[in-house]
């Protein structure tokens, strides 16, 4: 078994059970529920895991709530929240889920940390805890040295771990709603449909050169913040790197070798979920 394989064993377990579990909930007496509420720039997501921390239920939803890392739909996104919050307790039986945490894009804190804990306190959550999106994600990649760069929809976030401990975070706004902006204007066609042919899997191997040029700028971003760190592997995560061959582009850019999971878009909400406590946040 190669290095790679062993590193995303278990993120790959989690999300396939993930997965499964969007569809069908598993219905079963918890003493406690912990949810991570992904608040992306082109996906909500909310994951639900019992107390064994193991997948219980799970929704998402593309919206257009928050642009650039930032909320700016407030009472739009509190009402989306609000509404997959209730679908999932009507699915598990449950009277009431009440503990959540939630994530921003790193070293964004100052300035959007507050926003995105109202959004989750409005939705009617008890927030637990809030961290930074690619450190979240290292709950499930649990690796101990390398990068970990999550390029959501409008920002790419990178967090340098040595030793298992976060050494350096930093973001940048350019990520798949950029992808979908240089789709739409090389072919001509409108931002909503690029959008649905980015996702498209079967519509990649023919969009990856049109897309080339903004994957090489996102790998001139890693590049930059990872100089002067001795950085030997780069992890992947994040709805926009669900695009086959990204990690292959990236690599080549940075020299570094470069890895994914099978699907990358859920590793970071399954994360906030597992740092998901019961004590209630001031």
């Amino acid at each position: 078994m190669s290095k790679k394989d062993v590193t995303f064993q278990y993120c790959d377990e989690i999300i396939d059970q993930f997965e499964k579990v969007c569809k069908h909930p598993i219905v079963e007496k918890s003493s406690v529920y912990y949810a991570g509420v992904d608040l992306g720039t082109a996906c909500i997501v909310v994951a639900v895991l019992d107390e064994n921390r193991r997948p219980v239920a799970g929704r998402y939803q593309y919206a257009d709530v928050v642009r650039d890392g930032m909320v700016v739909d407030y009472f739009g996104a509190v009402q989306i929240i609000r509404e997959m919050k209730a679908q999932l307790e009507e699915e598990l039986g449950v009277e009431e889920l009440l503990y959540a945490a939630a994530a921003i894009p790193p070293g964004t804190d100052t300035l959007d940390g507050g926003a995105v804990k109202n959004v989750i306190q409005g939705a009617g959550f008890e927030i637990t805890n809030l961290l930074d999106e690619s450190t979240a994600a290292n709950a499930v990649l649990r690796i101990k040295n390398g990068a970990i760069v999550d390029i959501g929809g409008g920002t790419t976030g990178i967090s340098i771990f040595k030793d298992g401990e976060v050494v350096y975070v930093a973001d940048e706004p350019t990520g798949g709603t950029h992808f979908s902006l240089v789709l739409a204007g090389a072919l001509h066609i409108p931002f909503e449909e690029a959008e649905l042919k980015k996702r498209d899997p079967a519509h990649h191997k023919e969009i990856l050169p049109v897309l080339k040029p903004v994957v090489e700028k996102v790998a001139a971003i890693v590049k930059q913040h990872i100089q002067g760190y001795n950085v030997d592997e780069i992890y992947l995560v994040g709805g926009t790197c669900c695009l086959t061959g990204i990690e292959g582009i990236i690599q080549k850019q940075t020299g570094i070798p470069t890895f994914k999971p099978k699907n990358p878009m859920f590793a970071t909400p399954l994360g906030i979920a597992l740092n998901c406590k019961q004590e209630v946040m001031d």
